[in-house]
């Protein structure tokens, strides 16, 4: 009889390791801690950015954009122009063609004037957007109304529309 108990006790602690680490039943506190280190969203929350480190790369999506993206590439089947990725250690940022999002209500707000810093990358939220850069410069600078593209070392921004005044994240 204590055997076939301390197998029972077994299989439920499994299930419950396991059911954790999917994160069922494991209540909100848990799954904002699988997201705190991985990313944020803008105060507006029209701009959610999330960090992968397995490929070095920070990504930011935007729900909303005001101006006309730049040109959706040809072989561009899905979605254009409200999703940018930048590279760590690499001078490579800019928008992407996407099917996918990171937008997830999860992730922690960063507050305007707040920085986030995560592996190579940095960011910061203010009333007017959020810039990202890796650690060569390479990034840009999201908001509603403007997206731009920051080249890193050697320079150069590549700017998709025109900045208003008020918040415009």
């Amino acid at each position: 009889m204590i055997g076939a108990c301390r197998v029972d006790l077994l299989r439920s602690g499994m299930i419950v390791a396991m059911l954790a680490v999917i994160g069922v039943g494991a209540g909100p506190a848990a799954a904002q801690r699988m997201t705190l280190d991985n990313g944020f969203r803008s105060p507006s929350g029209n701009i959610h950015c999330q960090y992968f480190d397995t490929d070095s790369v920070l990504r930011c999506d935007l729900k909303q954009i005001a101006n006309r993206p730049l040109p959706r590439p040809r072989d561009c089947e899905n979605e254009w122009g409200q999703a940018f990725e930048v590279f760590g250690r690499k001078n490579e940022s800019g928008p992407i063609c996407y099917g996918d999002t990171v937008m997830d209500d999860r992730l922690p707000v960063l507050g305007y004037g707040e920085r986030w810093q995560r592996g190579d990358f940095v960011c910061h939220s203010e009333r007017t957007g959020v810039s990202c850069l890796n650690s060569l410069g390479a990034g840009f600078e999201l908001s509603r109304s403007a997206q731009t593209i920051l080249r890193g070392e050697q320079g150069g921004k590549l700017n998709t529309g025109k900045s208003v005044g008020g918040r415009v994240d």
